[in-house]
């Protein structure tokens, strides 16, 4: 199930709201976890056995590291064993149905190269969101042996953060640390709760009239054979502007619905296409990811305390498997190395961009360029594929003007959404700051928003959500 479904937004939504609010303060986690399980094993109940068993491992590693098992204090050893177990065996539930397919591939690939019979290979579904909520679950054991958080009242309130369906399957990834307290004890109220519905609202905008028909233009773009310079430029143009408004206004959905039962999480975006520097684009793009990031592995593998050559290594290392977090291809890993050796040169010059001496907005304009070029990578249906079309933005072989494909990339509602998500994205204040404030006129101009953008998505047949396949 996804928010922008008339199953989401006229059914289960409604349902499990008035369920939430109706129930009594000591049952509305019992209430909002058993709604997150329908909402999260509506396509594949089986996976929803998945999320429990990584639940219990993480819950029981928790009661190891805070020595409310054995009645006694638990050693340093002990400690450390509940830690490895919580980290190991979700990173084995993550790497079997992320990777296992695509180890299969590699090793295949290896066997005919030295002439040998490739093996059998043997398809795994990949359970949606498990990249988010692995890392979520095996944040709760870490931050409880670095005595960043108290351990969870009981098993409940635990799976409830597991499995909280505003942020399970696409995240914003909230730790526990940062959603103790507000487990233990939070506040309902109308101004809340108006604040969560202008969230929704914008965020559910954003998908449907801004991702969704970007989308339709990258898709276009990526599937030609052949592509003349501009159509690639608008191409992945498109793309940069589906990627960011699919996923920024599915964080803001995720927000929205948060403050509606109470919670409040933590920003994802903050105007990432303004970064003047790639590392500034990672303070803004993601934020919860590439902080998650730095704190669980660039942190402990000795981020910049252990030399300059260790902080590179470190650097790329996290880009990297930031990447194949991403998805199981080798695009994705391409990706994540292009970002990293970015963020390497740039820490060699103070954390500068080559064209550091550059104006600010020419700044801003070049590093859109080198995260489109990225952007190349991410999206396309293999390296090859993207190579070929990098090298179509250099106008590298190419054919006379497709006429077919310019009534597409070019229709005049395609380029008025151009338009649009260019004025959104450079010239508008994001939701987070037009939320600071909602009165009548906002509520009511994100209402109408809200309705246009329901009643269009009936008209669509393109409506996918990137970050939901992560």
């Amino acid at each position: 199930m996804v928010f922008s479904s008339y199953l989401f937004l006229f059914y289960f939504l409604p349902v499990a709201l008035g369920l939430y609010s109706a129930s009594r303060r000591r049952w509305k986690h019992l209430v909002l976890t058993l709604c997150s399980y329908v909402f999260y094993g509506w396509a594949n109940p089986w996976f929803v056995f998945l999320m429990f068993f990584s639940t219990v491992i993480d819950y029981v590693g928790g009661l190891i590291v805070t020595g409310r098992i054995g009645g006694s204090p638990p050693s340093t050893r002990q400690r450390r064993f509940a830690v490895a177990l919580s980290v190991t065996m979700n990173l084995s539930l993550l790497g079997f149905f992320k990777y296992f397919g695509f180890a299969q591939e590699n090793v295949n690939w290896f066997l005919r190269m030295f002439g040998h019979d490739a093996l059998r290979v043997y398809q795994v579904v990949l359970p949606v969101g498990i990249s988010f909520y692995t890392f979520q679950s095996m944040s709760y054991c870490i931050d409880l042996y670095r005595s960043d958080a108290r351990p969870a009242p009981s098993f409940l309130d635990f799976a409830c953060y597991v499995a909280m369906y505003p942020q399970l399957v696409a995240g914003p990834i909230v730790r526990y640390h940062e959603i103790a307290e507000q487990l233990r004890e939070r506040s309902h109220t109308v101004d809340k709760f108006a604040r969560g519905v202008f969230f929704f609202s914008l965020g559910f905008a954003k998908k449907i009239l801004l991702a969704n028909p970007m989308g339709e233009v990258a898709d276009a773009a990526f599937r030609a054979g052949a592509l003349h310079w501009h159509q690639a430029w608008a191409g992945v143009l498109g793309y940069a502007f589906q990627i960011y408004f699919d996923f920024s206004g599915y964080s803001d959905m995720a927000v929205g619905l948060g403050l509606m039962l109470g919670f409040e999480f933590a920003r994802n975006f903050n105007y990432p296409y303004l970064a003047d520097s790639i590392t500034d684009f990672w303070r803004r793009w993601h934020i919860s990811l590439s902080t998650w990031l730095r704190d669980y592995l660039y942190i402990p593998l000795g981020g910049n305390r252990l030399g300059v050559g260790r902080t590179y290594l470190n650097l790329a290392l996290v880009m990297l498997l930031g990447g194949m977090w991403h998805g199981a291809e080798w695009t994705f890993i391409v990706w994540g190395a292009i970002h990293g050796s970015m963020l390497i040169v740039e820490r060699l010059i103070g954390k500068n961009p080559l064209y550091r001496g550059a104006p600010g907005g020419l700044r801003i304009g070049l590093t859109f360029v080198v995260v489109l070029f990225t952007w190349v990578f991410f999206r396309a249906d293999g390296v090859t594929n993207a190579f070929h079309y990098v090298g179509a933005m250099f106008g590298s072989g190419a054919p006379p003007v497709a006429t077919l494909l310019n009534a597409v990339l070019y229709s005049p509602d395609h380029l008025l959404g151009f338009a649009v998500c260019a004025a959104v994205t450079w010239a508008c204040p994001d939701t987070w700051e037009l939320a600071r404030r909602v009165g009548t006129r906002k509520m009511v101009a994100a209402l109408a928003l809200l309705f246009v953008a329901a009643a269009v998505m009936f008209t669509q047949t393109y409506n996918p959500f990137l970050y939901f396949r992560f």
